[in-house]
């Protein structure tokens, strides 16, 4: 991507976006159409250097919408300078940060479309299937909020455990159901679930942890179902107000970035092969994040 088209932004006061947003469309395009010259859509994103952004920045631009990437170092700003007008649109979260970003700031920013998930995985040294551990076995998870949750959900859609209420993003080893699951589960430190393979029947290790630990991705015995609910609130998304939910040029941003060859293989060489690429309706991503928001709340 040219260098002239991605404005990094550096971590600075909301207040201070403002200034280093020159040329954004609450300013300078008041009155112009969005997606035109005098009016560019203003996209925050983190980690703009991946070439696949640059592939989106030239299809957007071919079919004549003016598009400024805006590359933020620190994951808690886009989401206020959207809110804020400084940008139009953000990609960079899954829904479960979105409603945690909306509850705290009590503001109502919208998931307007999909783009992919990263799938946290179970491994085994022992067992090539899921139906090959026994009754009774032994399974970690990583105890950090998260990916504990999300580690259970994996192993309740794998017909291991049964969590209380269904599960949720917030389900801990507490709300294991021990009589209605297959297997126990521990919780233990993220970094230590790839070295404790050799002791378990299998482990729910997310990817920080897999490429140092020479595990192939591929070699997943089980992992998140996009298709499944529980899934859902780990989907990331492109974000935008209430107000431009349903603009025409965001949504067709989105059309592109879904269906663009050259993006969709740029963005799964750039997680290397793990992501799932996904064009869940924005209706269904807004009533994740409802789902989300109202069991914060």
């Amino acid at each position: 991507m040219p260098a002239r088209r991605i404005r990094p932004i550096a971590l600075v006061g909301t207040l201070g976006l403002a200034a280093a947003l020159v040329g954004c469309s609450a300013s300078g395009g008041e009155g112009a159409a969005l997606g035109t010259a005098e009016n560019p859509v203003d996209l925050g994103v983190v980690g703009a250097a991946e070439p696949y952004w640059a592939a989106f920045e030239e299809a957007v631009e071919a079919e004549g919408i003016e598009l400024e990437i805006h590359d933020f170092t620190d994951y808690n700003q886009p989401n206020p300078a959207t809110s804020e007008g400084e940008l139009d649109v953000n990609q960079f979260q899954h829904i479960i940060y979105l409603a945690n970003y909306n509850v705290q700031a009590g503001d109502d920013l919208q998931p307007i479309g999909s783009t992919a998930i990263y799938p946290i995985g179970l491994y085994s040294d022992k067992h090539e299937s899921v139906e090959e551990i026994p009754d009774g076995a032994e399974v970690i998870v990583p105890n950090d909020d998260t990916n504990q949750a999300r580690g259970l959900l994996v192993l309740q859609s794998a017909g291991l455990v049964a969590l209380q209420d269904g599960g949720s993003p917030y389900s801990t080893v507490e709300d294991v159901i021990e009589e209605e699951s297959r297997v126990t589960v521990r919780a233990v430190d993220a970094a230590l679930t790839a070295t404790s393979l050799p002791d378990v029947a299998a482990a729910i290790i997310n990817n920080d942890f897999i490429t140092d630990a020479g595990i192939d991705p591929a070699d997943a015995i089980a992992q998140d179902d996009p298709a499944d609910p529980a899934a859902q609130p780990y989907i990331n998304v492109f974000a935008t107000t209430a107000e431009l939910a349903d603009d025409e040029v965001l949504q067709r941003l989105v059309e592109i970035y879904q269906t663009n060859e050259e993006v969709q293989a740029g963005a799964l060489e750039a997680s290397g092969g793990t992501a799932v690429l996904v064009q869940t309706p924005a209706e269904e991503l807004q009533s994740a994040l409802e789902a989300v928001e109202g069991e914060l709340q």
